[in-house]
């Protein structure tokens, strides 16, 4: 006799098999991608709209998409000035700029291109100015010009200075805003997004997913630490601060090696946003490895000062006492970063005294706004580069491609450095990825 429990029973397990069979359909796919920070959302779009006929799902760890770098930075759409004529991060930034312009009203996204300059407050600085210039121009920078003392003031009546680099096409722009608009545009082409999913091996399995009649169509496993999986045919891995380490997972290099350097910033007090129109930077101290601190205008209608630049003793560590033991002693374990600090000890020892007192990072402030005084500024956010170092301690300048030893390298692509500025150029670089990706994998 059918009893009612035994109606109960099919139920439950007809249920089972179908929930079952529906997590193995969503769950293969042609191509994961691993990190959803700006470069890997602009990737997977990128991606989607040339093979729309694929099956993409795109994997991040956090609760939310863009959380990290993405979401900390100084939301300045860059020029391209800076960067080595002819280099690969030269190329990109420019084209990467107009296309984020263009994006940005295709998509009726808010921007301001309020213009930078580059002031040089002493005489020593001006050829480095000069020079500055000269590269900006073969970079083929648009509208870019050189002004003097009386020219600043024009363009920022508080600025004191005795010629300038002016950026007209510099901007500012929120980033995060803009990697979530790549993220629903990835959807709405069919991508799937899965949030909470924190990757911890990537492997080639032998066996075919259970009830899949398309035998070894789906060879790479990829789990995290609660043990589901996602089978798929190829991986791209953009993992920004956790970039080398997801790298090892398929037998990669240790190096180069993600030191993550905190930057923290002053804010200017609303009543005195007054002194501040557009972005002002120092001239590079080529002695330096950083571009030392500025005056950043925000898309909300605040003023960011800064950033220093110290070691994270935790890779998200965006407060001062932020530790986390295993990046600690990954970081001062490192050989690339021991010889870093050696050839920076000054600069280092310097960087620390004016991140714990404010009044040291206001003297060098004033140096462009004489006016700036320590009680006009608060203590405001910070944000943690992902900085890739080689062993002999340089810092990684160029983008860094790898895939592993054995059958999953042949299937895998870690994008182990993404250099600033890395927002920027997302568009750009979103191509120069989907490029790699068709060549090695053949899509």
């Amino acid at each position: 006799t059918f009893s009612p429990t035994d109606a109960g029973r099919s139920l439950v397990l007809s249920t089972f098999y179908w929930f079952l069979f529906v997590l193995l359909i969503t769950f293969t796919y042609d191509v994961a991608i691993v990190g959803a920070g700006i470069v890997g959302l602009a990737t997977a779009r990128e991606l989607i709209l040339r093979h729309p006929t694929l099956s993409f799902i795109l994997l991040e760890k956090e609760k939310e998409l863009s959380l990290h770098q993405s979401g900390h930075n100084s939301g300045v759409i860059h020029s391209g000035i800076y960067y080595t004529p002819g280099s690969l991060k030269a190329r990109l930034c420019v084209r990467g700029a107009t296309l984020a312009y263009e994006y940005c009203e295709k998509k009726g996204l808010p921007y301001k291109r309020c213009g930078k300059l580059i002031v040089a407050v002493e005489q020593e600085e001006i050829p480095r100015l000069k020079a500055l210039y000269e590269r900006g121009m073969k970079n083929n920078v648009r509208d870019l010009g050189i002004i003097d003392a009386k020219g600043i003031r024009e363009r920022e009546p508080y600025c004191r200075g005795i010629m300038a680099l002016d950026s007209p096409y510099t901007g500012i722009v929120d980033w995060r805003m803009v990697a979530l608009r790549y993220g629903t545009d990835f959807e709405e082409a069919g991508g799937t997004i899965v949030t909470e999913y924190e990757v911890n091996d990537i492997s080639v399995v032998k066996e075919s997913p259970a009830g899949s009649s398309e035998g070894m169509k789906y060879p790479i496993a990829i789990r995290d630490k609660k043990g589901k999986e996602v089978r798929c045919r190829y991986v791209l891995t953009c993992g920004g601060l956790y970039s080398d380490r997801l790298s090892q997972i398929s037998g990669c290099s240790p190096e180069p090696q993600i030191v993550p350097f905190r930057g923290d910033y002053l804010v200017l007090k609303p009543e005195k946003h007054y002194l501040v129109k557009g972005n002002i930077y120092p001239v590079p101290d080529p002695r330096f490895p950083f571009l030392g601190v500025h005056f950043t205008p925000r898309m909300d209608g605040s003023i960011w000062l800064g950033p220093n630049a110290v070691l994270a003793f935790k890779r998200e560590g965006y407060k001062v006492y932020d530790f986390n033991a295993r990046d600690f002693a990954d970081a001062l374990s490192f050989r690339g970063l021991q010889r870093l600090v050696l050839k920076n000890i000054t600069y280092g020892i310097g960087e620390m005294y004016r991140g714990i007192f404010i009044g040291e990072q206001v003297k060098i402030l004033q140096k462009y706004i004489p006016e700036l005084s320590q009680s006009d500024v608060l203590r405001g956010p910070a944000g943690v580069r992902a900085q890739a170092l080689d062993r002999d301690g340089n810092l990684v300048d160029d983008f860094v491609f790898d895939g592993g030893v054995g059958d999953v390298g042949s299937r895998v692509l870690h994008v182990r450095n993404a250099p600033s500025p890395a927002a920027t150029s997302s568009l750009a670089i979103a191509e120069m990825i989907a490029d790699e990706v068709e060549n090695r994998f053949s899509l």
